[in-house]
């Protein structure tokens, strides 16, 4: 069984800026002619769902924050030794 990882900072940045994922949405179409569903943006929130590397650079952008901070889990890394 796999297990999704919340983006819990991805929903507190949306949430701080008063935003919807409709908002969301809407802008990464008006702003960077990127074009998801609400639902799909949602998956993404979710951890359901990895945005391509264009989306989730745009989205971070959106944000004003870089892009590992959303979507780089750093727990995930395991030492080969």
């Amino acid at each position: 069984m796999v297990t999704s990882i919340r983006r819990d900072v991805l929903i507190t940045l949306r949430k701080n800026k008063g935003w919807l994922q409709k908002d969301v949405v809407e802008k990464l179409k008006n702003d960077y002619n990127i074009i998801i569903s609400e639902s799909y943006y949602g998956m993404i929130e979710q951890g359901v769902r990895t945005p391509s590397l264009k989306v989730a650079h745009a989205i971070s952008e959106l944000f004003g924050v870089i892009t590992t901070k959303i979507f780089l889990n750093t727990n995930t890394t395991k030492c080969c030794f």
